[in-house]
């Protein structure tokens, strides 16, 4: 019982890490169509930090220093997209999302 309430505050604690951050920036930005692992960080830098911190290492949300160790890129990307918990969902667009998600699932 008490993995599963660890599990779900961690569940919990990822999403409310995914907020914050101004997502203006990024949607000015001509990736030219391809998103690379670069733009990934960028974007991550962008819009995640306020909650997770600069250097992955968390702060008001978990950290995300090995979260490619725990979710698959899909599951990251479903997470930055729908939001879970008290993070909320759509702070960046698909392509974005699907940035984000490559380059955290590397983070192992």
């Amino acid at each position: 019982m008490k993995m599963k309430l660890f599990t779900l505050f961690m569940a919990v604690s990822f999403v409310l890490a995914a907020c914050g951050g101004n997502n203006n920036e990024s949607k000015e930005k001509n990736t030219g169509g391809q998103a690379t692992a670069t733009d990934g960080e960028e974007i991550y830098q962008q819009n995640c930090t306020g909650c997770h911190g600069k250097d992955l290492a968390g702060g008001s949300a978990p950290s995300l220093k090995e979260v490619g160790g725990k979710y698959k890129e899909g599951e990251i990307k479903d997470i930055v997209v729908n939001g879970r918990g008290g993070m909320p969902g759509n702070l960046v667009d698909e392509k974005e999302a699907e940035a984000v998600a490559k380059w955290l699932s590397e983070k192992k």
